[in-house]
C-alpha cells in the first residue's frame, strides 16, 4: 500500500484547478483529504461516498439517453401499441414532484439529477403516444398543464415547503401507480409491442442504485420508500420483457439491444418458422 501511494501521492497533489475543485465539491474536503491526497483506500465511510458519487453521476449520465431508444421505436413504428399513456402522465408528475422537493430542499444533485431528464424524455414519449392516438388536442393540453404545475410547485408563495413534503409522499405512490398500467397494458396485450426493453433494464438498474445513493447521501424515508417499490414494479415489468421476449405483439427487441434475434429466438418463434415453411405451396419450377 505505501508503494502506491507514494507512485500516486505525486499526481494527485498536482491535479488541476478546476479537476481538484470538482472532487472537492463532491467529495468534500474531509474525504479530498482522505481519499485523493493521502490516498487512503481503508477509510470506508468516504469510500462509500465516492461510490455513491460515481453511481449518481453515472445513473445522470445514462438518464439523458434512457428513453431515447422508446421515442425512436415510436417514431419509426407510427404506433404507440403497448405503451400506456397513464404509465408516463403518472410518472411524469411523479417526477416533476420529487425534482420540485429535492431542489427546494438543497439535496445533492448528484442524487436526483436524473428526474429532470428523464421527465423531459417522459413528456415526449406521452405526446407521441397522444399524437399517434389521434388526440393532437389533449397532447397540447397535457404540456399546458405540466408547465402550471411546474410554476406552482417551485414557486414557494404558491405551495410552501409543509405542503410540498405532502405532495412527495403522493408522489411515491404516483411513481409506483405509474407502473401499474404499463404492466397492465402488457400483461393485457399478451406482449410488450413498442415498449422499449433497454429503457426497461436501465430503469431496473438505475432504481436498484438510487436505493444505495440514497441510503449514503439523503436522510428522507419518503424518497427511499419511494426507490425500493419502484425497483421491485420495475422488476416485474423487466420480467415480462423477458417473458414476453418472442410474443407476436412484441417489437424485436434483439436488434433494439444490438443483438441477433436468431441467438434469442425461442419457442413460439421456432414454431411459427416451422408452420410457415408446411404451408408453402408446392414449387411451380419446370422439372428437367
Amino acid at each position: 500500500m505505501d508503494a502506491l501511494r507514494s507512485a500516486v501521492q505525486p499526481i494527485t497533489h498536482k491535479l488541476p484547478h478546476p479537476v481538484r475543485d470538482a472532487a472537492i465539491s463532491l467529495l468534500g474536503d474531509v474525504c479530498y483529504k482522505s481519499l485523493i491526497l493521502d490516498v487512503d483506500p481503508t477509510d470506508t465511510p468516504c469510500l462509500k461516498l465516492a461510490v455513491s458519487k460515481g453511481l449518481g453521476i453515472g445513473i445522470i449520465g445514462a438518464s439523458s439517453i434512457v428513453k431515447i431508444p422508446q421515442i425512436l421505436k415510436l417514431l419509426k413504428s407510427q404506433s404507440a401499441e403497448g405503451v400506456s399513456f397513464l404509465s408516463y402522465l403518472l410518472e411524469t408528475a411523479s417526477y416533476l414532484i420529487s425534482l420540485a422537493y429535492n431542489v427546494r430542499q438543497g439535496f445533492p444533485f448528484s442524487t436526483f439529477g436524473e428526474t429532470a431528464l428523464i421527465a423531459a424524455q417522459n413528456v415526449v414519449i406521452a405526446v407521441l403516444v397522444l399524437q399517434f392516438g389521434g388526440k393532437s388536442a389533449a397532447a397540447a393540453v397535457f404540456v399546458a398543464g405540466l408547465a402550471a404545475a411546474g410554476y406552482a410547485i417551485f414557486n414557494g408563495s404558491v405551495v410552501d415547503m409543509r405542503l410540498l413534503s405532502y405532495l412527495q409522499a403522493g408522489a411515491g405512490v404516483l411513481g409506483v401507480a405509474s407502473k401499474a398500467p404499463q404492466i397492465w397494458t402488457v400483461w393485457q396485450q399478451g406482449g410488450t409491442g413498442q415498449l422499449s426493453a433497454f429503457a426497461v433494464f436501465n430503469y431496473l438498474a438505475g432504481s436498484l442504485s438510487r436505493i444505495f445513493t440514497t441510503l449514503q447521501e439523503v436522510d428522507d424515508k419518503l424518497i427511499l420508500y419511494g426507490f425500493v417499490a419502484g425497483f421491485l414494479l420495475n422488476a416485474v415489468l423487466a420480467a415480462q420483457m423477458v417473458y414476453y421476449w418472442n410474443s407476436p405483439t412484441s417489437a424485436n427487441h434483439a436488434s433494439e439491444l444490438g443483438k441477433r434475434p436468431e441467438k434469442i429466438a425461442m419457442g413460439s418463434s421456432t414454431a411459427n418458422s416451422a408452420a410457415t415453411s408446411k404451408t408453402k405451396s408446392p414449387s411451380t419450377r419446370r422439372r428437367g
